[in-house]
């Protein structure tokens, strides 16, 4: 059994290959990548509503992080790694009630210790809590 912060990890995973390369075959792709050596793939629903949801989303995420950027930064600044995972947990604090504020934003810090460096670590929080003070999410 795959928990969520695995389904947010390979969510993640998944968006940063959907950025690189828009043509690649999206299940396939969830499958791959949550497969278990010799067991049959059944994919998550929360994954498969995750990936479709912030693929649906990305112009008001992206608005939604915009801003909450310096004047001289846009969104094509951002390292990739770091836009999907504000994407990720941005689509969780404004449109999965179920996943509180807390939790969204721990679990996008913990794919940035993976996937990025301290320094971004703190960006992607810094937004994150302006956007939880923002939408009044505390």
């Amino acid at each position: 059994m795959i928990n969520r912060h695995e389904i947010r990890e390979f969510a993640f995973q998944t968006l940063f290959a959907i950025n690189a390369n828009p043509e690649v075959d999206t299940e396939a792709l969830m499958e791959s990548l949550a497969a278990t050596p010799g067991e049959e793939v059944e994919l998550p629903a929360y994954l498969l509503s995750l990936v479709a949801g912030v693929r649906e989303h990305t112009p008001q995420l992206d608005e939604a992080i915009s801003a909450h950027l310096s004047a001289n930064w846009s969104l094509n600044r951002l390292a990739k790694t770091d836009l999907v995972i504000l994407r990720v947990a941005v689509y969780e604090l404004l449109e999965v009630p179920d996943v509180p504020a807390k939790v969204a934003v721990n679990e996008a810090l913990e794919l940035a210790k993976k996937y990025s460096d301290e320094r971004s670590r703190k960006f992607i929080n810094g937004v994150l809590s302006a956007i939880v003070r923002q939408y009044e999410l505390v």
